[in-house]
């Protein structure tokens, strides 16, 4: 285990929306996730924020745990998991955003796996010309990229500021492309410059060139959920 994969110490927290298993320290937290949205008053919605019906004693408010919005059970009656929230049930969601919930499950439950358990490729390393074999991976606490050869680097992921999938097979068809690389920009500890990475996938072996396509394909779905965390 590296030095960035300490064990991080978790707490168990109850919300109004649901108990949540998270990090005892906010800069443990994981990159990728979200905090719990402020909930509309109940005061400010007197409709469903969906189909507009009025609230009363038969008809009662609910509020989606994503987005906080006020609805009335027929348009919020989804109990969707939310680990990007840290819940530790499905929690109740509006239609909209349990569809977007359900489309992250697939990164947690698959996607994920395949980031931890990393993948082979040549790296270069800023204007350098002599790649590195190295094994990439990301730490179990999702807070590094870990790359392990004759060298060792360690880079924060919220330090990441942009990643460029590199990709081949493109035909004026539309044809399938394949994710061969990937070019990376980070903030290295206690610089203000920015230092850039080069990924390109072996050719020695057809299985690790499968293996480098699917971590880049889970790579840059991460990458989306990280933008999202910062823009929220």
């Amino acid at each position: 285990m590296s030095g960035c994969e300490a064990r991080d110490a978790k707490k168990l927290v109850r919300s109004p929306s649901g108990l949540r298993m998270v990090p005892e320290h906010r800069s443990a937290r994981s990159p990728f996730g979200l905090d719990e949205p402020p909930w509309v008053p109940d005061k400010e919605c007197p409709r469903c924020m969906q189909c507009e019906t009025k609230f009363d004693f038969i008809t009662r408010k609910h509020h989606c745990r994503r987005c906080g919005k006020c609805f009335c059970d027929k348009c919020c009656s989804k109990k969707v998991p939310l680990p990007r929230m840290c819940f530790v049930d499905p929690v109740r969601q509006c239609a909209e955003c349990a569809l977007i919930s359900q489309k992250e499950t697939e990164f947690y439950d698959k996607q994920l796996k395949v980031l931890m358990n990393g993948a082979t490729f040549f790296v270069t390393l800023g204007t350098s010309d002599k790649p590195e074999l190295m094994v990439c991976r990301l730490s179990n606490n999702q807070r590094y990229l870990v790359l392990d050869g004759d060298s060792h680097y360690e880079i924060e992921i919220i330090q990441i500021s942009t990643v460029q999938i590199l990709t081949e097979g493109f035909t004026p068809g539309g044809g399938n492309t394949r994710a061969i690389g990937m070019i990376l920009q980070y903030k290295a500890p206690g610089s203000e410059e920015l230092t850039q990475m080069k990924f390109t996938a072996s050719e020695d072996l057809s299985c690790n060139k499968k293996l480098a396509a699917s971590w880049l394909a889970a790579m840059h779905k991460a990458t989306k959920l990280l933008y999202e965390s910062r823009d929220q």
